[in-house]
């Protein structure tokens, strides 16, 4: 007697009855399967940590020696060095928060726990959205509370340094919430990168290059051929136009600039869309791919 070989309905009939209907399908239950994960792994709890301390540490550290022992300040001058003591951080913070957008993925590649990912959502578009919103959502909580945190305990120390900043105008709140935004949308601009490298090293490397590296190349070549494209060229990047959401805008600051000068929200469009043009096709070569 032969073996009789199972045909393709079969199969189908079997997966179904060990697979619970439903299970792991919905959006929102692939948010809660990408929370336990975000929260269980021991990068992320470092990289926060070192988010929060790093952006109270300075915000402190400087608000304690701005202009101490100074004269009052005017209300402008107030206003913008409460900005710069409490968004001086993001530069470190971003590359730690970009460190971590590319582990959150990289690391399921690594260890071959990517598969059971995607085996719970076959479609794989829910799933990566999900990893991105829990990561976005964490990364932008962390950081805003730890800066608000920052910013009150600042407020004291500069106003014993004769600052007084005026909190309630939105030259001064927008930058301080937007450096939150910041290294938010670089969370997610690194876990695009990760997605499509597929590589702790190689999407570290990337990221950390984008961020580091390509500003000073550009700037080289800039200085070296005055070339006033190339600097219009460098005002796109990552970190140059998401630096305007947390940059303060004071008066007169864009008298006898020329080529392309972006303001906070040209710079957060800038960012916001390469995060979604990175991502974008990360998502679909991700689709392509076996894992």
């Amino acid at each position: 007697m032969s073996a009789q070989t199972p045909t393709t309905t079969d199969q189908h009939r079997h997966r179904d009855a060990t697979t619970p209907s439903g299970v792991g399908l919905s959006f929102p239950r692939l948010v809660r399967s990408e929370w336990i994960k975000l929260r269980s792994i021991r990068s992320t709890v470092w990289c926060y940590a070192v988010l929060v301390v790093l952006t109270i540490a300075m915000a402190v550290l400087l608000g304690s020696l701005v202009n101490q022992g100074g004269p009052s300040l005017p209300a402008d001058q107030a206003n913008g060095t409460l900005v710069s003591v409490n968004t001086a951080s993001v530069s470190i913070t971003a590359l730690v928060v970009g460190v971590l957008g590319v582990l959150i993925i990289t690391g399921e590649y690594g260890t071959g726990q990517v598969r059971s990912t995607f085996t719970a959502d076959p479609g794989r578009i829910g799933v990566i959205l999900a990893k991105a919103f829990v990561l976005a959502l964490a990364t932008f909580v962390v950081s805003a509370v730890a800066t608000w945190i920052g910013v009150a305990i600042s407020v004291g120390l500069q106003a014993a340094n004769n600052v007084h900043a005026d909190l309630g105008d939105p030259a001064v709140f927008l930058p301080i919430l937007g450096s939150s935004v910041y290294v938010t949308l670089l969370a997610l601009l690194a876990y695009a990168i990760g997605l499509l490298v597929r590589s702790s090293a190689g999407g570290i490397a990337i990221t950390l290059g984008i961020l580091l590296v390509l500003p000073v190349i550009l700037a080289l070549f800039a200085g070296l051929t005055n070339a006033e494209w190339i600097l219009d060229v460098a005002k796109f990047l990552p970190s140059e136009a998401g630096g305007q959401l947390f940059a303060y805008p004071s008066g007169g600051a864009a008298t006898g600039q020329t080529g392309v000068v972006l303001n906070g929200w040209g710079g957060f469009a800038v960012l916001a869309g390469e995060v979604v043009v990175v991502g974008a096709a990360a998502t679909a070569i991700a689709r392509s791919r076996d894992v």
